[in-house]
């Protein structure tokens, strides 16, 4: 991507990352930086469809297992899916503009 993103591996996008207050960078710095995140933004719901047809399968699996500890891998990583879809609607969600202080990860 760029300077001010960087790969979150969990989540399989690119998140903001910005090393100084919001203010401090240029009008023409900012409109790219949002352009960007718009751009990335823009994938998150293909992303979330992604991960809930996964969700779907292991839940049809689920529902099939016969063996306890199998069932309860199955039930983690259900469990981990939903969480990173949780995670995914909370950026998409978030505020056009990109501040260093809502910025983690």
């Amino acid at each position: 991507m760029n300077e001010y993103f960087t790969y979150n591996p969990r989540l399989k996008i690119y998140l903001p990352k910005l090393d100084q207050d919001w203010n401090s960078y240029s009008l023409h710095t900012q409109n790219s930086i949002l352009a960007d995140w718009e751009h990335i933004r823009g994938h998150i719901p293909d992303r979330i469809a992604e991960l809930e047809e996964d969700i779907n399968l292991k839940q049809e699996a689920l529902n099939e297992e016969e063996n306890f500890l199998t069932s309860c891998e199955l039930t983690e990583e259900i469990s981990e899916l939903a969480s990173i879809i949780n995670d995914l609607w909370i950026w998409y969600r978030s505020n056009q503009q990109i501040s260093k202080d809502k910025v983690h990860t």
